[in-house]
């Protein structure tokens, strides 16, 4: 994994929020923060929290419930902390494979789309455990395969056709990039989680195909990738997906999406 990977700095959270929070991560939202209430949770970590997005759907969904929110990228934390209801959370900057709180500090660590990107996932999932009380619950989701997710493909796919000798690869390697779920499970058990659940679920991803591609060429580390290859070449990425994702998918927008949720004890 290269650092650029990991880096959600300058513009890009902006991006990020507005162009594919309500395509693709808000419908997972809803859902972990419905899994979240029925464990009624009185204290919760949200690790990788990027711009807050789940954290918003927790705070409407348990509303006495104390969050912690955290991500590695300050940026990304700065969004989050402007949402409505976003003075009932502690926001703090931390990575997910060294946390700075005691053992046995909540009831539920909670962590949307983030795992892809940690370097050492055995060693974040084991940060986890250790700041979980006994009976408490590590409750996730990562990205299904990118076939299974043909919005996404479609932009991975367009922008990869302008280079071709040397096209980027960012979503494949990272947010599509770990979606075998036995590998998943023995990373978890590996950092002992005895008891480990996964399910599969399918969402839909609707909106303006006008705000999906230029959010996923300029608001992730895809961006990075196209700058490193052609810097003046960003908008023709972004236009380029764009057509791709018109011409597959229409306008508005109405693609599949499929992602796995975990839910891990010990």
């Amino acid at each position: 994994m290269e650092a650029a990977d990991i880096q959600f700095a300058g513009s890009i959270p902006e991006y990020y929020d507005r162009c594919l929070g309500p395509f693709l991560f808000e419908p997972y939202a809803e859902d972990l923060a419905a899994r979240a209430r029925s464990l009624r949770p009185g204290r919760i970590l949200e690790t990788a929290a990027g711009t807050g997005i789940v954290t918003a759907a927790l705070t409407r969904a348990l509303p006495d419930a104390e969050i912690v929110a955290t991500d590695l990228n300050s940026d990304m934390l700065r969004v989050a902390g402007r949402k409505p209801d976003a003075r009932r959370v502690t926001f703090a900057p931390a990575d997910a494979q060294s946390l700075p709180f005691p053992d046995s500090a909540f009831d539920l660590v909670v962590c949307q789309f983030g795992a892809m990107f940690f370097p050492d996932r055995i060693a974040a999932y084991r940060e986890a455990r250790r700041v979980l009380r006994p009976g408490g619950t590590f409750l996730f989701n990562v990205w299904d395969r990118l076939e299974a997710n043909p919005a996404s493909q479609a932009v991975a796919e367009a922008v990869a056709a302008l280079f071709p000798g040397d096209p980027p690869s960012f979503l494949h390697r990272i947010p599509f990039g770990y979606h075998d779920k036995a590998l998943i499970e023995a990373d978890l058990r590996s950092a002992g989680f005895a008891s480990v659940e996964a399910e599969t679920v399918a969402k839909r991803s609707r909106g303006n195909a006008r705000e999906l591609a230029p959010g996923l060429c300029q608001g992730s580390p895809l961006r990075a990738e196209i700058e490193a290859r052609a810097p003046d070449r960003l908008e023709e990425a972004s236009q380029a997906a764009l057509a791709e994702l018109v011409r597959r998918h229409g306008d508005p927008v109405d693609a599949a999406m499929s992602a796995h949720v975990f839910t891990a004890r010990f």
